[in-house]
């Protein structure tokens, strides 16, 4: 079929890459973003906007929230099709209570799940969340959403498409097929170590965007490599289930051995018992942990069995000192507080799965680390936009001398992916910022609200790619580009605007009390505009045809 083995690899690095690299813009993309989620979270929730604090005492503020927690209506609703009858209208047996919080998080987390007497599958819970101010315990409302933390970042590894796992399969097989790409990307580039100085924007469209292809590719080619993969094997109980499969009797066997043998019960003891001082038992925890010379801040606080005698609370550390993604936890009866378990150190491939997980998530402290993710992330997005340019124009002059509409087709899906998926981000901040807080009676949720502008704002930014698009079918470049560039630009500033009339947090302000994930998220937005701005006059640029010279003109008389 092919003359050899490196124009067999350019066919699956072309096709392959340009059928698959509209998932992977997003995932690069959103990715780049969730570097810092919970500074976004903090530009979106200006309730949220004051400096994080450790774990809040679990006796005086976390226990009386945890108490007052019931699941929401979609939360119920989703548990309907679950029970055998009628939901109840309280749940009062508490399976498990939970806490999660990070050195970025200023508000704090809190999940609860509740057993449900009338369920199908006796192991089923109904959760409830919440999100409180850590220094007093007052809940935020529950319709705002944290946009960088719950939508961002779920976007970049699961598209939000949560019927059957379809996101999470796609993104997948997307990374899978990324893995191919840069193998055959390799092959294909003999001469990689020219190509990594090699950039010629002066040259004509194709021969600088191919440039701009292969230097992004193959300066950030550890990074794509290592972040495809591992973000495989973060999700690799999704890809090869233990549960749901003949396997699933064995997976249970296991934990309640597993149970047996660290001393931490599996199942209900049926008792009632009180819950004894967790502020104590986290006290013991931090000594046992300074002990061993680690850092003593609390990451993760969970309560099991709440209520029952085979009670017990779970004390994670945050870990934020080193890369591996460990919680060194410490178990204590919750009934009396004394000491069950204290995890030993990891085997070997516990720790180097515990190590690739947190390189992947980067919990740990190192801005200029988080920022050169970011600068991978975006490296990625580069890559990836100018390799759909290049098909594009390799092809379109020889598809409008044949009447063919592909590479219409691709650049119209090119800006869709590119520029509309941006406008689709700004769009959501807009919506942020412009929505009342409470919501009218009948309304969607504040949250919905902004999803909804954001999936809305990415269909106008598709529709208009597509009709501006029919240029392309005769050679000529789609100025759907470059009005989407200036739409770009023109969102980001009105978004940084917004943020200033909403909330008073203007730039100089946030950027005098060095107040910088609100600062940060206006300054790259700003930055973003700028860069949209010289993209767009570069376009226009191109997009006018150079004039015939006087000899030329009369060379053709």
């Amino acid at each position: 079929m092919f003359q050899n083995f490196r124009l067999s690899m350019a066919w699956l690095h072309t096709w392959f890459g340009l059928v698959l690299g509209f998932v992977l813009m997003a995932a690069f993309f959103f990715g780049a973003l969730s570097v810092f989620d919970r500074e976004i979270d903090r530009w979106a929730i200006p309730a949220s906007r004051f400096e994080p604090t450790p774990m809040p005492s679990y006796d005086q503020i976390l226990k009386p929230v945890f108490e007052s927690m019931q699941p929401n209506a979609q939360a119920r609703e989703a548990m309907r099709g679950e029970v055998n009858g009628p939901l109840p209208e309280r749940f009062d047996t508490p399976q498990r209570w939970g806490a999660y919080t990070t050195h970025r998080d200023p508000v704090l987390g809190l999940f609860a799940g509740y057993e449900v007497a009338n369920a199908k599958k006796p192991e089923t819970l109904i959760w409830a969340m919440r999100t409180i101010d850590p220094r007093n315990g007052e809940s935020l409302p529950d319709d705002h959403l944290k946009i960088g933390s719950q939508f961002f970042y779920p976007l970049h590894y699961s598209l939000t498409l949560n019927w059957m796992g379809l996101g999470y399969w796609i993104v997948g097989f997307a990374a899978l097929i990324m893995l191919v790409a840069l193998v055959s990307g390799v092959v294909m580039h003999r001469k990689i170590f020219r190509e990594l100085f090699t950039f010629r924007p002066k040259k004509a469209t194709q021969r600088s965007v191919l440039d701009l292809h292969n230097m992004t590719g193959v300066v950030a080619l550890p990074f794509h490599f290592f972040f495809a993969f591992t973000g495989l094997v973060i999700f690799a109980g999704i890809y090869f289930p233990i549960t749901h499969t003949q396997l699933e009797p064995l997976h249970e066997l296991h934990e309640k051995m597993e149970a047996e043998e660290t001393g931490l019960p599996h199942d209900r003891a049926g008792v009632a018992a009180p819950v004894a001082s967790v502020d104590a038992m986290v006290a013991e925890a931090q000594r046992r942990w300074a002990a061993k010379g680690m850092a003593g801040d609390v990451g993760f606080l969970s309560v099991t069995h709440v209520g029952d005698a085979n009670g017990y609370v779970s004390v994670y550390r945050a870990g934020t000192d080193r890369i591996a993604l460990t919680g060194e936890g410490i178990h204590f009866k919750a009934s009396t507080g004394a000491l069950l378990r204290e995890d030993p150190p990891r085997t070997a491939v516990d720790s180097l799965n515990t190590f690739l997980t947190g390189l992947h998530l980067q919990h740990f402290r190192h801005w200029l680390l988080r920022w050169l993710y970011v600068l991978g992330g975006l490296a990625g997005c580069a890559c990836i936009a100018t390799g759909f340019v290049f098909f594009v124009e390799k092809r379109k002059k020889q598809h409008a001398k044949q009447g063919v509409q592909g590479a219409r087709v691709v650049d119209a899906l090119a800006v869709t992916t590119v520029t509309g998926m941006l406008v689709a981000a700004l769009g959501m901040l807009i919506s942020n910022r412009l929505l009342p807080e409470a919501m009218p009676q009948g309304w969607p949720g504040r949250g919905d609200m902004e999803r909804y502008f954001f999936w809305a704002a990415w269909l106008l930014a598709m529709a208009h790619a597509f009709v501006r698009s029919a240029p392309v079918a005769r050679g000529l470049p789609n100025p759907a580009w470059r009005e989407q560039c200036w739409a770009v630009a023109a969102m980001a500033v009105t978004a940084v605007l917004l943020n200033w009339l909403t909330t008073g947090d203007h730039l100089f302000k946030t950027l005098g009390a060095g107040y910088w994930p609100v600062a940060g998220v206006d300054l790259f937005m700003l930055a973003s505009a700028a860069l949209a701005v010289v993209v767009a006059r570069k376009l226009k640029t191109r997009a006018v045809p150079a004039m015939p010279s006087r000899a030329a003109e009369v060379a053709h008389v």
